[in-house]
Parts: structure tokens; sequence; C-alpha cells
């Protein structure tokens, strides 16, 4: 997945701000692979939140398939939505370059076996993302039309009054 594409589509489904900077967040602290080694503590000292708060924002990022918890104090990012193939180490500047293979199809298998996980988080896509932005998009539209048809009832029982 192209990582500007993937920024675009969070930006359009993600209206508030701490879903978004959660998000930021975990990309930079992802490990190579992306692990995510972090506690929701963790994240709320960072972010400057309440732990509430960040369990509220997590729910929502995870409910759309772009992390998952792993175990306690450590998410995994959706392989498609993962960035950092590779980390320096600092102090290696003198060494041997040494590699560390990270098989994301084993991370994959898993999630796709795990029929408990939504089919978003098992079989991620970018057009599922837009379809559900598109299918938001329609329901904030009614919700919006419907509060306006309120206010006009609420403006013609007034003027009879």
């Amino acid at each position: 997945m192209d990582s500007l594409e993937f920024f675009l589509v969070i930006a359009q489904f993600f209206r508030e701000a701490l879903p978004l900077r959660l998000i930021l967040l975990m990309i930079a602290c992802q490990k190579a692979g992306g692990r995510i080694p972090l506690t929701q503590d963790e994240m709320a000292h960072v972010l400057d939140v309440a732990r509430t708060k960040v369990n509220e924002a997590l729910q929502q990022v995870m409910g759309h398939g772009i992390v998952f918890r792993v175990k306690r104090g450590v998410y995994q990012f959706n392989p498609p939505y993962s960035y950092r193939v590779a980390e320096f180490i600092p102090g290696t500047e003198t060494m041997d370059a040494q590699y560390i293979r990270v098989d994301q199809h084993e991370t994959i298998a898993r999630i796709r076996s795990d029929e408990s996980l939504p089919d978003l988080v098992r079989f991620p896509s970018l057009e599922r993302m837009r379809q559900e932005i598109e299918r938001l998009r329609e329901e904030r539209a009614k919700m919006r039309a419907e509060r306006r048809r309120e206010r006009v009832q609420q403006k013609e029982k007034g003027a009879e009054q």
C-alpha cells in the first residue's frame, strides 16, 4: 500500500483529532514488521490525555482494522498499513550491517485465521476503507438533513405560537 494514500484515507476516515494523533504516535513507535510496544498509559502520557480517552480512540482505530492488540502493551499494525521495514540501532554505526528477517506473512496468516476479528481487520484493503468512508459520509449527510428538518419544524412551531 502506498503510504501517502494510507494517510489520505485515515485523514478522511477519522474526523476527531485524538484517533489521528494516536495513529501518528503508533507509526512513530513501531518496530520493524509493525509491532508497537506501547501501553495505553504510555500513549496517554505522550498524548497528554486521560487513559480512558486513549482507550476509546484505540478501540476506534482497532475497529477499522488498522492495528490490533497482540497482548498487553503490544499492538501490531495490520501488515498493509505497516511502515517500518527496518530499524537503525544506535551504536552500530561502525559495525557490519546485520539484517533480521521479519516475515509478515505469518502475521497475516494469524490475522486471517482469527474469525473473532472483523472482516475489515482480517482482509484490509483501501477499497473497503473507501467504501466505509463513503458509507459514513452518507450517514453523516442524513443526520445533518434530519437536524435541518428539526430546526425548520421548531421555527414553524415558534411562528405559529
